[in-house]
Formats: structure tokens, sequence, C-alpha cells
């Protein structure tokens, strides 16, 4: 047994069993409402790569908490982003940092990009079985600063584990398609591609397109609808992660929006 690998150590001891072939379960008036959380959104700019999220989680027409945290560090240089079940996006995020924490310790260095991605795509293949089911799916968005490239790195997911490399920007959860268009637009013929933005107007476009997210999705959370509720939002930078404070994002939205 490869000593590196956290996830066949676990399944050696037995505390995470292999998962049997998914079988979808008919649907019934009965059937399991889960909580889900949307909407996450991740860009290039000048320096690296912003990652934010809203705040509120739903549970079908019912709106369960508005203050969920979407946006969470993995380790020194990475950030994971997550939309659907926060029950099931919690335990990912939780594997994966101790995946990371458990091979710098076994192998006394820091574990490739690649194989941190490998290992998030490893842990929602092994989530299929409760997303088929409809109550366990999960899309994040990871991010990261290539400290050989010198650019920020941004990776999404779908339910089956498959990654894709976005260059520019990245959104997912039931908000991203009225925001998708518009970001695509604004990269292309908005006079000035993402990547090239400086950080006060990086920021600033997150914060727009959030609040569009939640003028048109119920399940989104906004400033304007939610108690002067901030979203999360990171910098992931050749100097590390960053919290975006709230004083900061108080500033933007009372000059721009």
């Amino acid at each position: 047994m490869d000593s590196s690998d956290f996830l066949n150590l676990l399944k050696q001891q037995r505390q995470l069993p292999e998962v049997p072939a998914p079988v979808p379960a008919p649907r019934s008036e009965n059937a399991i409402e889960t909580t889900e959380g949307t909407t996450i959104l991740a860009l290039s700019y000048q320096d690296g790569v912003l990652i934010a999220g809203d705040r509120r989680a739903t549970m079908g027409n019912v709106m369960v908490y508005d203050r969920a945290d979407k946006v969470l560090c993995i380790d020194d240089d990475s950030v994971l982003a997550l939309s659907g079940s926060p029950a099931m996006a919690y335990e990912i995020a939780r594997l994966l940092e101790i995946s990371f924490q458990h091979y710098r310790r076994s192998q006394l260095q820091v574990l490739s990009l690649d194989g941190k991605l490998r290992i998030l795509s490893r842990l929602l293949r092994e989530n299929l079985p409760m997303a088929m089911q409809g109550i366990g799916a999960v899309i994040p968005i990871f991010s990261t600063f290539d400290s050989s490239g010198g650019s920020g790195k941004i990776y999404f997911y779908d339910v089956l584990g498959a990654q894709f490399e976005s260059v520019d920007f990245c959104t997912t959860g039931s908000g991203s398609p009225a925001i998708r268009g518009a970001l695509y637009y604004l990269n292309r013929w908005g006079g000035q591609p993402l990547a090239e933005m400086d950080a006060e107007t990086s920021l600033g476009l997150v914060l727009k397109m959030l609040e569009t997210a939640a003028e048109f999705d119920t399940a989104t959370g906004g400033y304007k609808t939610s108690a002067r509720i901030f979203p999360q939002v990171m910098r992931i930078t050749a100097a590390g992660i960053a919290v975006v404070p709230e004083q900061e994002l108080e500033a933007l939205y009372q000059a721009q929006l």
C-alpha cells in the first residue's frame, strides 16, 4: 500500500469503505429534501485569482441559512469553492485537506498540483452514488497559484470528477447561468480582458456578478436582498491566500452598487 495515499490508508483501516455501484432510487412524495448551496465564481486578474461565493443555503423553496461558508482554504496556496450539497461538500473538503497534510508529513514534500487535482477527482467520483440519487451532488471550483508559471489557476469539475482548466473565469451553481454569458461578453468585448484587470476592478466585477445572480436566482443570496450579508471573497496570489475584509467589500458596494 502506498503510505502517501491517505484515502487508500483509510480504506485499509476500513474507515472509508468501497462504494457500491450506484442504483438510482425512485423519487417519492417522501423523498429526502437536502440543503443546497450556490453560487460560486472564480476569475483571473493581474495578480492571480479571485474566488468568491454567496452565503445562502436553501432546501427546496425554503431559505435554510444565510451565512454558509462556501469558499474554504485547503492549504497554503489552494482554495476550494463549493456548490451543491453542503453535507457532502464539507466532507470532501475535509478529506482533501487531510490528504494534502498526510502527503506532506509522510513524504516531507508538498503534493504536486497534478496530485491535488487527482485526489479531488477521486473524491468526487466516489461521491457519485449520492449524486445519482439527487441528494449529494457537489460541483466545486479549485483555485491555486502556480509559482512555476507565475499565474493563478482555475479548475472546475463535473459530478463524475472530470477536471477542466479555465483560463479566464468559471462559475457554477444555480445562479451561474445568469452571469456566465455576461462574463464572457466582458472578457471578450468589454474593452479589457479579465486577466488584465487590477485588484479593485476585478473585485468590483465579482460583487456585481454575485448580485446579478441573486437578482435572477432565488437560491443565491445577495447583499441587497439578505440584510447586508457580504459574500465570501478570497485572493490567491504569489504572496499566498488573503481573505478580502468586509470593510473593503462594503466600500465597494457603497461606491458601485
